[in-house]
């Protein structure tokens, strides 16, 4: 008998897969996707637990991809009913993972189901990739299974990523890329010393402050047609020695870039390096690339799928790039079309996060017809 969608998402929402633990979704899954056929292969680094399970060996090679890891629920106290214990209230799929993104993965094995069912088999083959290390630090998730299938050969042709990609109706949104993002943090070094001699001291924040300001001032791109310009944004400044007589010896700034095609994390490097030369402050500065810009231009991947949408869902589909950074970064390395799409995304992260129910099934359905339209 085939399932459906919300028993599946009930079923993973029960499990408190806190990142980076799957807390058994993976083996779940395995249980649903044996019997149709897929060969379910656990690529496990550390305490991260990814599968991937494929089911045939011929091209293309049709993937979905997601993360059975959740972000913490927050104070329980502020749920109206347990995080961890799914819940229907008001048409709506309440609990932690409910929008990001059980209910797209339950949408993505109740599609191969019904694809399966149907009785026509595939021209091609179908993936899962799945991971339990998407909302933490996305070291050994979906990275390592990316490095595993190049080392072997194994090429992905198409991938749709579930995340929640919805804004306010199911479909109308469409996510074809994601914007890059390079963190720095910059250490200005001054003398510390009693504010009450200053040509005895060098404060690190008076130094630091011109420095920022023409940073929060430079236009640093255009963008382009796909991407906004690139921003930059301070998210934390520590200084201080507690005390409110003392100038501080240093002051550390926490700063992101998200940036698109148009602009290069190396370019951006450099151009910081620029301004710190020219204020001619002491300092130290590290920087993490968290993410290049990924972009799917249109093609057979979002064609598919947008026409999956107009026939099951009648909204108007945008694409678009906006948001912070998924796995998508890692899948574009080894698969030249990569798009997300998924229920939602107004409670994610919150408390009480929750799916509507009426657009679980027909989730699937456009999973499905997007299957159906690449492997036909």
């Amino acid at each position: 008998m085939l399932g459906n969608v919300l028993e599946l998402a009930r079923a993973l929402i029960a499990r408190p897969s806190v990142t980076p633990d799957d807390a058994g979704c993976l083996d779940l899954l395995a249980e649903w996707l044996t019997p149709l056929g897929f060969t379910c292969e656990r690529i496990d680094r550390g305490s991260v637990r990814n599968l991937w399970a494929r089911r045939g060996s011929a091209a293309p090679l049709f993937c979905f991809a997601g993360h059975v890891d959740v972000v913490p629920p927050g104070p329980r106290e502020q749920w109206l009913s347990d995080p961890f214990t799914a819940s229907e209230r008001d048409g709506k799929l309440y609990g932690r993972g409910a929008a990001d993104m059980k209910s797209s993965i339950a949408a993505f094995v109740v599609a191969c189901q019904r694809l399966l069912a149907a009785g026509n088999e595939p021209a091609g083959s179908i993936a899962l990739l799945i991971t339990s290390d998407e909302e933490g630090d996305a070291i050994d998730g979906t990275v390592r299974v990316c490095e595993t299938l190049a080392a072997r050969g194994e090429r992905i042709d198409y991938c749709l990523v579930g995340e929640p990609t919805s804004v306010e109706r199911l479909g109308d949104t469409i996510k074809n890329g994601r914007r890059g993002s390079l963190s720095l943090r910059l250490t200005v070094k001054g003398v510390q010393g009693h504010v009450a001699y200053p040509k005895k001291v060098k404060n690190p924040i008076h130094l630091a402050a011109p420095l920022i300001a023409e940073l929060a001032a430079t236009r640093w791109d255009e963008g382009d047609v796909h991407f906004p310009p690139t921003s930059f944004q301070v998210s934390n400044i520590h200084a201080g020695t507690g005390a409110g007589n003392v100038v501080p010896g240093q002051c550390v700034i926490d700063a992101n870039f998200r940036f698109g095609t148009a602009s290069t994390a190396e370019s951006l490097i450099a151009r910081v390096g620029e301004m710190l030369v020219r204020h001619a402050v002491d300092h130290e500065i590290v920087w993490t690339l968290g993410a290049r810009p990924f972009l799917t231009p249109p093609g057979p991947l979002s064609t598919a799928l947008s026409t999956a949408i107009a026939k099951v869902s009648p909204v108007s589909t945008a694409l678009s790039t906006s948001g912070g950074t998924s796995d998508g970064r890692f899948i574009a390395e080894i698969c030249p079309q990569v798009v997300e799409f998924g229920p939602c995304n107004d409670s994610i992260h919150k408390v009480d996060e929750h799916v509507r129910i009426a657009e679980l099934e027909p989730l699937a359905e456009i999973y499905r017809q997007t299957m159906q339209a690449l492997l036909s």
